[in-house]
């Protein structure tokens, strides 16, 4: 493909950011250039990795010339000292300018937080200079709230960015129904909420370990959407490729310009080189280049 050619198809293809655990961040010999320059880089937070391990996973991403964009779990946070000291290290010492905000789970808090909006409300994050924001989005719903409340959630946190200029943006878990995301994404606007959306995607992997990791984040529709299409023994055993998910939204968004879904964000279950050779495969990456300006809305 020549660099015309590849500027082209980038040119229809929707932006994508890629996660991370902590340990990968630091320890990952495949991670110098195996993404597009300025490509955020999620780091998950699940609450048992220390704040020096932490800090030291975000530098490296950002020393790498990517994004750092580590996971604040509320509900798995201590105190506000300890929140404080965390952003402050972030952003001091990794140059942390986004960060992404969700609940984190647990039926009991671990700490002082309850909620995603007590930890935007601390003013900490403005404070160290972070305005770039992601929040969970739950196209599938959750077992812990109706989607009744989880709309009226967004609705807060929208009106917090409006209050305080922040960038806000409702980054999803993961899924295998595009029909459904598109449908959910598209009726946010309807219920007042016009915040860029990036809908999580699983990249390529087995049916078993999609399966397994769908069980392990509640994601019941996705266990059953992947069983009735894994139709024998041989097809659990073979791998998933996301184009069947990826390619109507991508579809959708070219044919709907002013469409809330922004990008994709992409779970490497099968493990980030592959999924980075899938992205740069599909002309959604360039490792050479800067990625896409739509990865940065």
């Amino acid at each position: 493909m020549t660099i015309h050619e590849l500027k082209s198809s980038q040119a229809t293809r929707i932006a994508a950011s890629i996660e991370l655990a902590p340990k990968q961040a630091i320890e990952s010999q495949d991670l110098p250039s195996l993404f597009p320059a300025g490509s955020r880089v999620y780091i998950t937070d699940m609450g048992t990795d220390t704040v020096d391990t932490l800090t030291t996973a975000a530098r490296r991403v950002s020393d790498l010339g990517y994004k750092p964009v580590p996971h604040f779990a509320c509900r798995r946070l201590t105190t506000k000292a300890a929140l404080e000291v965390r952003i402050q290290r972030a952003a001091e010492e990794a140059g942390v300018t986004d960060v992404l905000i969700i609940g984190g789970g647990l039926e009991r808090p671990a700490g002082e937080f309850n909620s995603t909006m007590q930890v935007l409300e601390t003013g900490f994050f403005d404070r160290y200079g972070i305005t770039e924001m992601g929040i969970a989005g739950h196209p599938e719903g959750s077992p812990d709230f109706s989607e009744a409340v989880a709309i009226e959630a967004l609705r807060l946190k929208k009106n917090f960015g409006e209050r305080t200029g922040a960038r806000l943006r409702i980054v999803t878990q993961f899924g295998f129904d595009a029909e459904h995301f598109i449908i959910w994404s598209e009726g946010l606007r309807d219920a007042g909420i016009d915040l860029p959306v990036h809908l999580g995607i699983a990249g390529p992997a087995k049916i078993t370990t999609l399966i397994k990791y769908a069980a392990m984040c509640g994601i019941g529709n996705s266990i059953t959407y992947l069983k009735k299409n894994a139709l024998s023994l041989t097809a659990l055993a073979t791998s998933h490729s996301p184009e069947g998910v990826v390619g109507p939204i991508e579809r959708h968004v070219l044919e709907n310009p002013t469409s809330n879904i922004k990008q994709i964000h992409v779970f490497p279950f099968g493990g980030i080189r592959q999924a980075s050779e899938w992205l740069v495969e599909r002309g959604t990456w360039n490792p050479h280049t800067v990625a896409p300006v739509a990865a940065a809305q």
